[in-house]
């Protein structure tokens, strides 16, 4: 593989692992082919500037070696972003025998609540270890720890092998003494995916529903047919083309799992989704609020000017901050927290 230091720079600009980038109609990033708000914030319009053009064709992820070397360059830099936070934190392995999780915890938290993590990365990349600057965020805006699920990635591990693992670490707080009122699920990209499918599976087996489920710029169609994955591309900064065959093997990508766009919502929790409008996924969610609606599901759309997929992993962007304050009250209000505790 050729370059590979080259691919790894420009994926590395994603601000949370995101779905891997494919080729696209080539496009040259900045100003010129992609206007950016003068209302954004000036490191986000930095962001914009300093683009990098996107690799011309994707990574070769059939290759375990380049898979690998990704995968570690990738989790190198987001750890470095999470430095770039300040923020004095503890990452220590949750004792369950059923799934691997860690507790992050960093100061004086609540120890009645808890919130469920699930990093982004296409199903393909991402760490629970590293993933970090969201998680911190949100953690410092609501006072509650969170369980970040080290769920299993594809190719190796294809679906439903990742989305079984979120549902056994919301069973092991169940089993813990964890009341489902007192959790709260979220989750950004490839794991907003995971976030909205679980509580599903949940639902389908008999499981209460947790208190809230918070979803940001969630990859929830497999089948691409929105209209911003047709309309986007040349002005989405962060997403090329995700490749979802090697998550969804010998499975339809409109499987209500895979793809839970198309799932039968009725009974889910309350539910808040925050989208880009410089994102090829944004008509995904703006379906999904429409379907929640239909369904009785009581759901907010936040969707902000200017941002790209998942912004609120960047660590130096005060949107992201104000993200994670917007995600901090949503679940303080649903899960009972009193904001001057």
């Amino acid at each position: 593989m050729s370059r590979l230091p080259a691919l790894c720079i420009t994926l590395a600009l994603i601000c949370s692992a995101a779905p891997l980038l494919a080729a696209d109609p080539p496009r040259k990033p900045g100003p010129q082919s992609m206007p950016v708000p003068p209302a954004i914030s000036p490191a986000a319009q930095a962001f914009y500037a300093n683009l990098r053009p996107r690799p011309s064709s994707p990574p070769d992820i059939g290759n375990p070696k380049v898979l690998a070397f990704t995968r570690q360059f990738l989790g190198k830099m987001f750890a470095a972003h999470a430095v770039e936070l300040g923020i004095e934190y503890q990452l220590e392995r949750a004792a369950s025998d059923t799934v691997e999780a860690y507790w992050l915890r960093a100061g004086e938290l609540r120890t009645d609540k808890v919130l469920i993590y699930l990093h982004g990365g296409g199903q393909i990349l991402g760490s629970a270890k590293t993933n970090l600057v969201t998680p911190l965020r949100v953690m410092g805006a609501t006072g509650v720890p969170v369980l970040s699920v080290e769920y299993r990635l594809a190719p190796e591990h294809p679906f439903p092998a990742g989305l079984h693992d979120a549902l056994a670490a919301y069973r092991w707080l169940l089993a813990n003494g964890f009341e489902p009122a007192d959790i709260g699920v979220f989750g950004d990209s490839a794991g907003g995916n995971l976030a909205l499918a679980m509580p599903l599976l949940a639902r389908d087996e008999g499981l209460a529903q947790p208190a809230a489920l918070v979803l940001l710029s969630p990859s929830i169609d497999r089948t691409r047919t929105g209209d911003s994955h047709a309309t986007m591309p040349a002005f989405d900064p962060v997403l090329g083309a995700p490749t979802a065959e090697v998550y969804a093997v010998d499975v339809a990508l409109d499987h209500p799992l895979v793809s839970p766009l198309f799932a039968d919502l009725h009974g889910l929790p309350p539910m808040l989704i925050q989208v880009g409008t410089r994102e090829r996924l944004l008509s995904d969610s703006v379906r999904l609020a429409r379907n929640a609606r239909r369904a009785g599901v009581a759901v907010t759309l936040d969707v902000w000017d200017g941002m790209w997929h998942v912004w609120q992993g960047n660590p130096v962007i005060p949107e992201a901050g104000q993200a994670a304050g917007e995600i901090g009250a949503f679940f303080r209000r649903h899960l009972g927290i009193d904001s001057r505790l």
